[in-house]
């Protein structure tokens, strides 16, 4: 059983026991039914408490149910809320931990409601692109006032019971108390106070009212409109509570299951469920059993104080690790340190953390020039130049003075992982711990596994990346692993668009009104045009018939390298802070030189050209990566441009992306653009993963396993 019924005297206790979360999948809310039933039936019991064993109440409902259809069978929420609302006898709500979505909206439906101050409620329905299904639209504006609930319910935001607690005329809470171990006795004790009390209060019957109803609601609607242009559930969210003010509760609840059904078949929703499930299955590495052990990560040691370097150390000192920052350069490891003092300096003026918050962590942060500081690390991170022969040299020194079974990874984010490794004597303890920049900021972590790489090695850093707050989505080796193996074609896609005709900043307003955060040359700029001709230069050494642009060579001989020289792609003013690009004529001329060099004239480009050319890049060097096992599944991929690359995260990522399309139509086009006599007809060839999904009506979704 997934919840118990017992006996406490004339109270009956049913208590949500589904670990991890107390999810309400079909027999947990079968077996609720069940004790509600037995409540109402048993003239002894004067008053039902209902309670989560673990770490919370419940996390809501179980998402797979959705696509299974499990959640509609009876007695499905909406069903257990009204037994509760029409059972004879008074139901109260004991709170603690994760109170979310569907777990609040069985809170809602109760009579009385007593929490722990730090339990964590939400409804954060809207971050898969829906809306709260059971009511949480209509009982929440008539618990805690119409603009609160608004807030609460359009962001997604989790906030403690306290706070809400704490809001004027609420009537969500009747107690709140301050520890779990008093939370059973306290809703014990108001049960026994109200269990005669009639009528039952009932969320219900309460009024949702707004002195301003209809100003406040048009104001609403233009706010969400520019805060969330691309998702329909804000906007959603806002007409749900508006029907709450106008009309009758049943009314108001019909409508909120008509959105919520039509949020369901929506493409943003299919999108962010996706992720949701994506990020669940990331973690687990088809050939490594679930319990293997870890290895124990109390310190760690970062070699390289530059710009990522010092923005690890600062995830790994966030996460509360004791830290080394290395660098055999004076002043490079003075420069890395200045960057994290002023990091954790901006954090206390924001209010982020305390005066003292900021020198506790700062004390774990100690330098060194010397690698043989390195002997106490559990886990050190290689961060210097991306030159293969720096780098081995480094790890023969880090295999030199590390402790037996400290984990050594480097930060490369294009070399061989395996060929680092041949620099050591224990390959096994060797992997990339690809992070993006900046480090602080962004949330994907690419582990690469290489041939030799241990499973305790490889567990550890999963372990690890949870720690740290990462999503982390493992990869094999090979040049540039998952992400800029892929962002290489979608760039070299780019630069052949320039030579046919497009300029860099209509590239970039297409791929941003697609949805990108930032289009390739704006990225390119922000990135350093000498780093992509570098990575350009080795894929020649290998390919010397790879069809690319010339324009970049033309753009570095002229010392335009993006943002750092203020001039690149475009222009930047020296004393504009928010570098913003401008058209540049020098690359007009530039662009006109490279065309003329080449006997091509230009011609006009479709903005939806221009999109299918880069996704679709994207999409088959993705099939590319998978039929070759460098990503496990296709959702691994997505994930990796969602938190990597800036793709929109309500398309779903690039596979879910063409399946959503359909890949028999993303093959058709591919094989237009192979007809291009400025293209690169090779490369548009379709992938035999690609060709064999497409024309078996098959989608990338069947990777996820």
């Amino acid at each position: 059983m997934t919840a118990h019924y017992t006996r406490h005297g004339p109270l009956a206790v049913i208590t949500l026991d589904n670990p991890p979360i107390n999810a309400l999948n079909l027999a947990t809310r079968q077996a609720i039914m069940q004790g509600l039933q037995q409540a109402q039936a048993d003239a002894t019991v004067q008053a039902v408490i209902l309670t989560g064993a673990g770490k919370g109440f419940s996390g809501g409902a179980d998402i797979a149910e959705f696509e299974t259809g499990q959640a509609y069978r009876q007695p499905h929420l909406r069903t257990l809320m009204a037994t509760i609302e029409e059972l004879s006898k008074p139901v109260l709500a004991a709170l603690h931990g994760h109170v979310l979505g569907g777990g609040l909206e069985l809170a809602l439906a109760c009579h009385y409601r007593v929490a722990v101050r730090n339990a964590s409620v939400a409804l954060p329905e809207v971050k898969l692109g829906l809306l709260p299904g059971a009511g949480g639209t209509q009982r929440l504006p008539r618990a805690i006032g119409v603009e609160s609930a608004l807030n609460l319910i359009v962001s997604g935001q989790t906030v403690s019971a306290q706070a809400l607690a704490a809001l004027p005329g609420q009537v969500l809470f009747d107690a709140v108390v301050a520890q779990t171990d008093m939370l059973l006795p306290r809703t014990e004790e108001l049960a026994h106070t109200i269990h005669a009390l009639r009528p039952l209060p009932r969320l219900r019957d309460r009024r949702a009212a707004h002195p301003q109803a209809e100003a406040y609601f048009e104001f609403a609607r233009n706010t969400v409109r520019q805060t969330s242009p691309h998702l329909p559930a804000p906007l959603c969210v806002v007409d749900a509570i508006a029907a709450a003010c106008s009309t009758d509760f049943d009314t108001g609840l019909a409508q909120e299951q008509a959105i919520f059904l039509r949020l369901m078949q929506s493409p943003e929703s299919h999108a962010l469920r996706h992720l949701f499930a994506a990020e669940r299955l990331a973690g687990k590495v088809h050939d490594i059993p679930p319990h293997t052990p870890t290895r124990p990560i109390e310190s760690v040691a970062i070699v390289g104080a530059g710009t990522m370097g010092s923005g690890i150390a600062i995830v790994f000192l966030d996460a509360g690790l004791n830290v080394m920052l290395l660098d055999h350069q004076a002043a490079a490891l003075e420069r890395g340190m200045a960057t994290i003092r002023a990091h954790y300096h901006t954090q206390e003026q924001k209010g982020r953390i305390s005066p003292e918050q900021q020198a506790q962590t700062l004390a774990r942060l100690h330098t060194h020039s010397e690698l043989a500081a390195i002997r106490t690390a559990d886990l050190v991170i290689e961060a210097v130049l991306e030159d293969i022969v720096i780098k081995k040299a480094v790890f023969a020194q880090l295999d030199a003075h590390a402790r037996p079974g400290a984990i050594l990874a480097t930060n490369t984010s294009t070399l061989d992982v395996n060929d680092i490794a041949t620099a050591t004597q224990r390959p096994q303890d060797v992997l990339g711990l690809h992070f993006f920049s900046p480090a602080p900021r962004m949330k994907l972590l690419e582990v690469v596994r290489g041939t030799h790489t241990a499973p305790d090695v490889l567990t550890t850093a999963l372990t690890l990346a949870k720690a740290i707050r990462k999503t982390a989505v493992v990869a094999g080796v090979c040049d540039g692993f998952i992400g800029n193996r892929m962002i290489f074609e979608y760039s070299r896609q780019a630069g052949l668009l320039l030579d046919e005709g497009a300029t860099p900043q209509q590239v970039d307003r297409a791929m941003e009104a697609f949805g990108f955060a930032m289009g390739p040359f704006r990225m390119m700029d922000l990135a350093g045009n000498d780093i992509a001709w570098a990575i350009l230069q080795r894929h020649l050494s290998t390919r010397a018939d790879l069809r690319h642009s010339p324009a970049t060579a033309l753009l570095v001989q002229q010392h335009r390298l993006g943002q750092k020289t203020h001039a690149g792609w475009y222009d930047y003013r020296p004393d504009d802070r928010k570098r913003q690009p401008h058209p540049s004529d020098a690359v007009h001329h530039l662009l006109t030189q490279s065309r003329t060099a080449q006997s091509i004239t230009p011609r006009t480009i479709a903005d939806d050209e221009i999109v299918q050319r880069l996704v679709f890049a994207l999409v088959n060097e993705a099939a590319h990566i998978l039929q070759e096992g460098i990503a496990q599944r296709a959702s691994d991929i997505d994930l990796v441009f969602i938190y990597g690359y800036g793709f929109p995260y309500w398309r779903g990522g690039p596979l879910h992306h063409a399946d959503t399309i359909g890949l028999p139509l993303v093959v058709q086009a591919m094989r237009r653009f192979a007809r291009n006599p400025h293209d690169d007809a090779a490369f548009w060839q379709p992938a035999p993963l690609l060709l064999q999904l497409a024309e078996s009506g098959k989608g990338f979704a069947m990777q996820r396993a």
